[in-house]
């Protein structure tokens, strides 16, 4: 890491106090179109976000270490500079953790293990810090990349039982984080009861992400219990979405220390 930050431990302290954080996902790939998440990053990072990811189902190594070196470069506020992978592959030293993302809503062994082991070795050299993460697919009303990429069935949108045990195994084989997502460009947003459930049986740090295009899917997603919410497809469809939650979630986080 670039800096001394203990990212877990933060996302704990912040869960237990109750308080929501932000993070903007940047998919590589995308850059291409004239410079456009740069563009975004920039005036993103004035506010500022709290993270932000980097990753994708499809994402080249090389576009990746220079999306991260361009973000580094706009990024004066420092915000923390995450890796969300879609393989090993997508690891670069030059962020400042990574999501280590074990899929366990579904029984594709290379995204439960095989990936992490072909990962370990550059990981246990780079000075990234690792980030234990269960990761649950939702079904979010319409197929996504990350479900055809990894050819696993999402969870029902109806099943919060099935959500609440696929955690609860996660956290029993020792994850730290559990990140419920719909999918990039889904139609629906993660269930609030989904989000409600899986966060009360665990207790861990929730991130939630697809399908919120939308203020009050973020509120939503935040008053059910998540403690980080993650934005992509809505915020490049809609410029000025991520500038309408971070005014709304610093108001809230305001609150908590009045009270």
């Amino acid at each position: 890491m670039s800096e001394s930050i203990e990212l877990k431990e933060l996302l704990y302290q912040r869960s237990k106090e109750g308080t929501k954080s932000l993070a903007l996902l940047i998919d590589p790939e995308k850059m291409d179109r004239h410079d456009y998440w740069l563009i975004q990053a920039e005036k993103y990072a004035a506010f500022p976000l709290d993270y932000f990811f980097v990753g994708g189902s499809l994402v080249n190594p090389e576009k990746l270490a220079i999306c991260i070196k361009k973000l580094k470069q706009v990024n004066e506020s420092g915000v923390p500079v995450v890796l969300f992978p879609g393989s090993a592959m997508q690891v670069s030293e030059e962020a400042d953790a990574i999501l280590f993302l074990s899929l366990i809503s579904g029984r594709n062994p290379e995204l439960l293990i095989g990936q992490h082991v072909l990962a370990a070795p550059a990981l246990f050299r780079s000075g990234l810090e690792i980030l234990p993460t269960g990761y649950m697919l939702v079904n979010g009303g319409r197929p996504t990349s990350v479900e055809y990429i990894s050819q696993t069935i999402p969870i029902p949108r109806d099943k919060e039982d099935l959500a609440v045990a696929t955690a609860l195994a996660g956290k029993f084989l020792g994850l730290s984080l559990f990140y419920l997502d719909a999918g990039s460009g889904a139609h629906l947003p993660v269930p609030p009861e989904m989000i409600r459930a899986v966060r009360k049986s665990t207790g861990s740090p929730l991130i939630v992400g697809g399908g919120i295009n939308s203020l009050s899917k973020a509120q939503n997603a935040w008053e059910a219990g998540a403690d980080l919410v993650v934005i992509g497809n809505g915020a490049e469809k809609n410029p000025g979405l991520i500038a309408e939650v971070f005014h709304f979630l610093r108001c809230y986080n305001a609150s908590l220390n009045v009270n």
